[in-house]
């Protein structure tokens, strides 16, 4: 395709992307003039038709589905030239994954913002028979919209391997694997047959982890181990590899990856709800830490609070009353007046009936005690001292044992690795366990770091905390090589040994006898 070539009602004017399947254009209607994003199949898979169908399984969703959080679909075929196209709406914002990408992890407030508008949008297709079977953040686009809290909208994008249950002849091969390895489901990585909107929801459980914590549920080598992680292992907690995030989230993510469909929420509806009430509480301390993109619009205005129904956060809307309001202000104004005006009558006909008053002269009226002056209220008690953070604690005490370390090894080329009494004396953490050095294949890699056994003091569990973990104030101090085995020492060359011939009798002296 070329700028300028006119696909059904729309002109191509210039490439905005391309991926594995197809390209997007941005496209003009040439009627109305409206912008569109037109997605082109790549020719060479406009002649197998389980990708086209799969390519407009896309569109079919998308236009089942009646939310905000979905792209709008304005028109599908198939082009002159049989290529497969959708024409949809025109996105202006982010994708989520770049945004990921560049910051490295979200605020907690800001994650779970953006996840609820997600479980929404999911829940609405679920109430429709649809599972999108493919969420991760490549899917999800971040859209201005300052009607929302926070001024952005979280828009679903590819329905494009969804099930469609309502329809016959939607449903993919029931031992065909799909999806991404990443956030896919168990049941999904079995290729079942049955895969309902709780896949969807251990999907979205993936994503906020990731969000999160800046790490995948699941980070192995390959397909095929990420796969595996997701049928037999259980997940670290969130708040094990990110300290600061509050416990109470653990278990709602948890919750989303339980291996067990039943022990999941039951859809998108539910989990939306779940985080919704989980960022109305004051337990959700991350929520301070949100921060709202830079074109959103915050309304400040004294009128009440409503409810958003995108991101379950309260929040101050300002609007005009409602017409009737004035009326009935009017209504019950007028009625304060009758009654009022009753109630003066009353008064002036009761007085007008009394005999006229006689005067009376009243005894002074006696002197008032004198009051006590009031007790001074009792001192407030101290504030309770804040309780330090183990982590940062943890942190100075590694490096103390990593600098004791080297120190160590420039006299110890060769020999074993040490303990903490080696160096001197044993390095305790915050919990009082001494710290263990661990080194391998000495002294080919040298030192791994330092590992703490955690609060329990229990080592090779989820708890234990090791140097390479807290962050690159730590480990540049054992980056590299920090000492090398002795040369060994240079082999004398062997020592050639000339031996002397044996004299031989000469023939002109005459032999004793």
């Amino acid at each position: 395709m070329v700028p300028g070539t006119q696909v059904g009602v729309y002109r191509l004017l210039q490439q905005i992307g391309e991926g594995g399947m197809g390209a997007v254009w941005m496209a003009e209607h040439t009627m109305l003039g409206r912008r569109a994003a037109i997605k082109l199949l790549h020719p060479m898979f406009n002649l197998q038709q389980d990708i086209v169908t799969r390519f407009f399984n896309e569109a079919r969703a998308a236009t089942t589905i009646s939310d905000p959080g979905i792209v709008q679909i304005f028109d599908f075929g198939h082009h002159v030239d049989g290529t497969a196209y959708i024409a949809m709406e025109m996105l202006d914002g982010e994708p989520l994954d770049k945004r990921l990408a560049r910051l490295g992890r979200l605020a907690v407030g800001d994650a779970m913002r953006i996840m609820r508008q997600v479980a929404s949008t999911l829940g609405v297709a679920h109430a429709r028979g649809i599972v999108h079977r493919d969420l991760k953040p490549e899917n999800v686009f971040l859209v201005r919209d300052p009607e929302v809290f926070g001024g952005e909208r979280a828009k679903v994008l590819d329905f494009g391997i969804a099930k469609l249950t309502g329809e016959a002849g939607s449903h993919t091969s029931t031992s065909a694997v799909m999806g991404t390895p990443a956030y896919m489901s168990p049941e999904q990585c079995r290729g079942a047959g049955h895969v309902d909107q709780r896949s969807d929801v251990y999907s979205i459980g993936c994503m906020m982890y990731t969000l999160v914590t800046g790490a995948l549920v699941f980070p192995g080598q390959g397909s095929g181990e990420i796969i595996a992680m997701h049928l037999r292992e259980a997940p670290v907690p969130p708040s094990q590899r990110a300290p600061d995030l509050p416990l109470e989230l653990d278990a709602l993510i948890l919750r989303c990856l339980a291996k067990d469909p039943a022990q999941r929420f039951a859809s998108g509806t539910e989990l939306a709800a779940a985080i919704g009430a989980w960022l109305g509480t004051a337990s959700a301390p991350g929520l301070a830490n949100a921060t709202a993109p830079p074109y959103a619009q915050r309304a400040v205005a004294p009128a009440g609070t409503t409810l958003s129904s995108s991101s379950g956060v309260a929040h101050v809307t300002a609007g005009p009353k409602p017409a009737s309001s004035g009326k009935r202000m009017a209504l019950i104004a007028g009625g304060v007046v009758v009654a009022a005006g009753v109630a003066v009558a009353v008064v002036m006909q009761r007085t007008a009936d009394r005999p006229a008053a006689v005067a009376v002269t009243a005894p002074p009226p006696p002197a008032p005690a004198p009051v006590a002056a009031p007790a001074p209220p009792p001192p407030a008690p101290a504030p309770a001292a804040a309780k330090p953070d183990p982590t940062v604690e943890l942190v100075d005490r590694m490096k103390t044992e990593l600098s004791r370390f080297l120190d160590w090894s420039r006299d110890h080329a060769q020999a074993a690795c040490p303990t903490g009494a080696d160096l001197g004396a044993p390095v305790h953490d915050p919990w009082g366990h001494a710290l263990v050095i661990t080194c391998t294949d000495q002294p080919a890699n040298q030192i791994v770091g330092v590992i703490s056994v955690g609060p329990d003091g229990i080592a090779g569990n989820a708890d234990d905390v090791g140097s390479w973990q807290l962050g690159r104030e730590v480990t540049d101090l054992v980056h590299g090589a920090r000492w090398a085995p002795k040369p060994a020492a240079p082999t004398p060359p062997p020592v050639t040994v000339k031996r002397r011939p044996r004299p031989q009798p000469e023939d002109d002296i005459p032999a004793e006898r």
